[in-house]
């Protein structure tokens, strides 16, 4: 009677294929399924620590004189640095390793623009002529905002920028000693992070490629 059973056939290598093809979409599933839960849990996380307390309105003037409130911007990934024109080495040291950035940035079609905004910390020296000539040593794609004491004070208040104009040579001349970093802007113009001058091109670069491509992910 043993020998009349039948041997089991062997598993063809069509239901292999099959049974790896729903192996493998299951997988893929599952992983679409744990990254959108983790997406979840990341926005969840996002709007319960709520944005830093650092940033907000101003209202400066451009090169041409025209008013540059914070919502002009308002769209754009903004790069933002305060300095002054008169600086003789940090600011120029900055503001060029921030172009470099900003260029490779841009040189990437995957990644949105990204604009750098450049302002003063010495209102009574930096006109709106003065600022233009100065920037555009660097880049024509720099705008820089320039404005009353009163409203760079409000500005520098906002961002946490600390300045203060040095005492006067004999000629008049003076160093404005204030904080040395960059801001990054999201296009909703919330405050992402800020740079020091420790920051080398390559880190610089990098991380806001990394900042770009997770805002991507969490404002699909």
């Amino acid at each position: 009677m043993a020998a009349n059973m039948a041997a089991p056939r062997p598993i063809s290598w069509r239901i292999s294929i099959v049974c790896a093809i729903l192996g493998g979409l299951y997988a893929l599933h599952l992983y679409n399924t744990m990254k959108n839960q983790d997406l979840k849990e990341a926005r969840e996380k996002r709007k319960k620590l709520g944005t830093a307390a650092i940033g907000g309105t101003y209202e400066l003037i451009d090169f041409d004189g025209k008013t540059r409130t914070d919502k002009d911007f308002l769209g754009q990934w903004i790069l933002l640095y305060f300095g002054f024109t008169h600086c003789p080495d940090i600011c120029p040291d900055e503001i060029e390793k921030l172009v470099k950035v900003v260029d490779k940035i841009d040189a990437d079609k995957e990644l949105p623009n990204l604009q750098p905004v450049f302002i003063t910390v010495d209102p009574l020296r930096d006109t709106p002529k003065a600022m233009k000539q100065y920037c555009e040593e660097f880049s024509p794609k720099i705008i820089g905002l320039t404005g009353s004491k009163e409203k760079i004070d409000e500005a520098c208040k906002n961002f946490r920028v600390y300045y203060s104009k040095g005492p006067e040579d004999e000629d008049g001349d003076y160093i404005v000693d204030h904080t040395i970093i960059a801001y990054l802007l999201n296009p909703k113009g919330e405050f992402v992070e800020y740079f020091g001058k420790n920051k080398t091109y390559d880190t610089l670069v990098y991380e806001i490629k990394e900042y770009m491509k997770k805002y991507a992910v969490f404002e699909d």
